[in-house]
Formats: C-alpha cells, sequence, structure tokens
C-alpha cells in the first residue's frame, strides 16, 4: 500500500498501451488495425505531506494531489471520520495556528 492516498483512495491502476497501423478511414484509408496491446501502470500523483491535525498533533499522510488541492482531510479515526482543514506542519509544529486554535477553543 505503498503508494495509496489516505483520503482519496487513489492507487496504480493497470491499462494497456494499444499498437496501430494503417490510415483512418475519414482520412481516406481502411481503417487503423491493432498490432499488439502491451500491459501499462498509471500512478497517480502521491506526495508525503506533514499536516498538523485540530488537536495539534503532526501525521504524515501520503496525499493525492488532488487530495491536497481540495485542502480537506478526511480520516478513519477508530469508527468515527474525521473531516478538517489541510494545514501543512511546519517545522513540528505550526506555532501560529496552535494559538489561535488555543484562543478560539479557551
Amino acid at each position: 500500500m505503498s503508494r495509496t492516498c489516505a483520503v482519496t483512495g487513489r492507487r496504480t491502476r493497470v491499462g494497456n498501451t494499444v499498437a496501430r497501423r494503417g490510415l483512418a478511414k475519414k482520412d481516406g484509408g481502411v481503417g487503423r488495425r491493432v498490432t499488439g496491446r502491451s500491459k501499462r501502470t498509471f500512478k497517480p500523483n502521491i506526495q508525503t505531506i506533514r499536516v498538523l491535525t485540530p488537536e495539534g498533533t503532526v501525521l504524515r499522510l501520503k496525499l493525492s494531489t488532488r487530495a491536497i488541492k481540495s485542502g480537506v482531510v478526511t480520516l478513519q479515526k477508530g469508527d468515527k471520520t474525521v473531516s478538517f482543514p489541510l494545514v501543512r506542519a511546519l517545522r513540528g509544529r505550526n506555532r501560529e495556528f496552535s494559538k489561535q486554535n488555543a484562543a478560539s477553543e479557551g
């Protein structure tokens, strides 16, 4: 499970490369013919990111770029599903973000 997104579940998929020869009918030929098929892989763009949770802890997650762009992290914690905004951890702890959370909670 090394190349799997923790949020979206995107992972490596397999498919085929299709080799063809001939000229398309719309271009005046008799049509394209398949001369071979070989396996290939489609790999998602997975990045390892340090994420600051609302509790102030830092998680190292593997996320796809689509999940990073969305800006929201949804994870399973026990039997609950937890969603929180994606805040990158800077040098271990994002102190300003932690102070804002502590001030708003207290």
